[in-house]
């Protein structure tokens, strides 16, 4: 597989990116390119594992490929983050939204695969937030912001691009994720 090549997962929240993303990880055994963000960890989540936690100092100080702010947050993945995988001779996967999706095929072109989760059904989004764990403030806020309701819909930029998955039932969606990893 050391192709160098970096699988993109993007889709609004509660979409099954980060399950998405562990899936390809596992049975591909592709690296995880962990990216940063000035928000607080969720219960659970783990510095340098989840994220990398940072201040907005911090942040700052990083090279990085590309950022955005998501929900009063930033987020960033560094260059260092993307070539650590395939100095191992690993493809890379990395959860993004849409716009850094662009970013990363506007500056690694083929080397980027594009893969945006979609539902049937809009509200099973609020449902998937619910239940991992996010409060409820948190998700009603997540569904009003812009950067969500963006991140619905495969952005302009992305059509021909990226391959839409529709996530709406996980043995699908495998087969799916096999099929096009499989083509590369």
């Amino acid at each position: 597989m050391a192709s160098k090549q970096v699988y993109v997962i993007c889709g609004a929240a509660g979409s099954g990116k980060t399950t998405v993303a562990q899936y390809l990880r596992e049975r591909f055994n592709m690296h995880r390119v962990v990216t940063h963000t000035t928000r607080p960890p969720r219960p659970g989540e783990r510095d340098g594992v989840d994220y990398h936690f940072e201040t907005a100092a911090s942040m700052a100080k990083l090279h990085l490929l590309e950022s955005v702010t998501y929900d009063q947050a930033q987020y960033g993945s560094s260059r260092e983050g993307l070539a650590e995988g395939w100095q191992r001779g690993q493809d890379d996967v990395i959860v993004l939204d849409t716009q850094g999706a662009i970013t990363y095929h506007q500056a690694l072109g083929d080397q980027v695969t594009v893969i945006f989760l979609t539902v049937s059904h809009l509200a099973a989004l609020a449902k998937r937030m619910s239940d991992r764990g996010d409060h409820q403030a948190a998700i009603a806020a997540r569904l009003k912001s812009p950067e969500y309701r963006r991140d619905l819909r495969l952005p302009k930029e992305l059509v021909g691009i990226a391959r839409v998955v529709v996530n709406d039932d996980w043995v699908t969606t495998k087969q799916k994720l096999g099929q096009l990893i499989n083509q590369k």
